[in-house]
Formats: C-alpha cells, sequence, structure tokens
C-alpha cells in the first residue's frame, strides 16, 4: 500500500513539474501572445517571461513585424477594354493583436484575398494610358481603400507597390504606333512654331528697312560682301534710287548750262 502511495505521488509530482514547466512561456519583442481562459479572451502578453497555465488558457502567437505579401498576378480588363495582367505587393502589420485574432479567421489569407479584389476594382476603372504612366496615386488609392478596410482587423497597410503590367503583344505594337505618331505630331508643331517666329522677325525687320533707308543700304552693302566672297566673275548688284537721284540730278543740272 505504501508503495502504490509512492508511485502517485511521484507521478503527480512529474505531472506537476511538466504543467509548471509547460506554463512558461517566452515572447520575443516583435511577439504578443493573446490569451484565452476556459474559452474567453483574456489578455495580451509579452513581450518577455509569461504564465499560461495548460487546460485552462490557451494562447496564439501573433508575428508584429512588417509583412511583405506578393499578390498574385490578376486579370483587369481596363477602363477601354484593354485586358492586362497585373500583380503587386502590399506591406503591413498587424498592430493590435486581439483584432486580429478575434474579428477575422486567418488574417494573412483575408488580407491577401481583400488586396487581390481590391487591385481588380481599382484599375478596371482606369484607362490603360493611365495605368501605365499614374502608378503613384493608383497605389495609393489601393493603400486608402485596404487601410481602411484592414482597420477593423487591427491591420495597419503601410504601402501597396504595382509590380509589372503584363500587356499582350499586339498592344504593345499598337502603343509603339501611337508614341510614334505623337512624336510626329509634336515634330510638326515644333516646325510650324518656327516658321512663325521667323515669319514675325522678317516682318519686324522689314518694317525697320522701311522706315530707316540707311540700314537698307547697310543692308545692301553687307549682301555685296557676302556675294563677293563666293568669288562669282559677274555680280549685278540693285543699288538704291534714293543714292543714285542726287547724281542724276547733278548731272541734269550741268546738261542744261
Amino acid at each position: 500500500m505504501a508503495w502504490d502511495q509512492n508511485i502517485v505521488w511521484v507521478v503527480v509530482s512529474v505531472v506537476a513539474a511538466f504543467l509548471v514547466v509547460r506554463s512558461f512561456r517566452v515572447f520575443r519583442e516583435y511577439e504578443r501572445g493573446v490569451v484565452f481562459l476556459i474559452g474567453r479572451f483574456w489578455k495580451v502578453k509579452g513581450p518577455g517571461l509569461a504564465i499560461v497555465v495548460p487546460g485552462f488558457m490557451q494562447m496564439v502567437r501573433v508575428d508584429l513585424r512588417l509583412v511583405t505579401m506578393d499578390v498574385p498576378s490578376q486579370d483587369v480588363i481596363t477602363r477601354d477594354n484593354v485586358s492586362v495582367k497585373v500583380n503587386a505587393v502590399v506591406y503591413f502589420q498587424v498592430v493590435d493583436s486581439e483584432k486580429a485574432i478575434i474579428q477575422v479567421e486567418h488574417f494573412l489569407n483575408a488580407t491577401s484575398q481583400l488586396a487581390q479584389t481590391t487591385l481588380r476594382a481599382v484599375l478596371g476603372k482606369h484607362e490603360l494610358d493611365t495605368l501605365l504612366a499614374e502608378r503613384e496615386r493608383l497605389n495609393l488609392d489601393i493603400k486608402k481603400i485596404l487601410d481602411s478596410q484592414t482597420d477593423a482587423w487591427g491591420i495597419k497597410v503601410g504601402m501597396v507597390e504595382i509590380k509589372h503590367v503584363d500587356i499582350d503583344e499586339s498592344m504593345i505594337r499598337a502603343i509603339a504606333r501611337q508614341a510614334e505618331a505623337e512624336r510626329e505630331r509634336r515634330a510638326k508643331i515644333i516646325h510650324a512654331e518656327g516658321e512663325q517666329q521667323a515669319a514675325e522677325k522678317l516682318l519686324q525687320a522689314a518694317q525697320i528697312l522701311a522706315r530707316e533707308p540707311q540700314a537698307l543700304q547697310l543692308r545692301y552693302l553687307e549682301t555685296l560682301t557676302v556675294i563677293a566672297a563666293d568669288k562669282n566673275s559677274t555680280i549685278i548688284f540693285p543699288f538704291p534710287m534714293d543714292v543714285i537721284e542726287p547724281l542724276l540730278d547733278a548731272a541734269r543740272a550741268v546738261a542744261k548750262r
């Protein structure tokens, strides 16, 4: 009988020691433990040492570090009916451990699914040109929607980045033709603006020469210098009548005498 009692005490001691050892939990700086007492939420413990009595308490560990989640490639039809494949990356972290465990089942999976549907919904409202040229604004729009919806789960979305936009090869050729046409249009506009400015300057020069005959004579002399530099054997150069007229008047006066 005494031997049986000793065995019982040994078993009880071993079980008690095992329970005591199992009751001690250590949480790192970036970890928290959501503790339930007989099924009901009790408190959030950590970091450091915490006691969780087996059988009466259940504990779920939560990692508070920033999570980098890759959003799988999504088929998106843009506003101008172009089919593209888009994938993105979402950066978020748990800021409220209690909500992350109690308010949603598997918050990682829930956030991933929400990111996929939000990506399709937001990008489908815009045209392809906007999708390619204004990624920063689209990133902010997606981030705001995700952050507002995951707030009830105790999750803070820090950043969303669109990674790749895969376009069909035929659409790539069409975009290249469009870009080439746009460059030609700009070149023609620049050329026309240059012609307009040159015409305005020529008009101003003509008006100045009309007001100042001396300026016109200087222009003639400059032109004569340029022509002479070409080593031409014959030069026909118009001479201003206002210069010749005094000489002709003097010749007529001499002739009358």
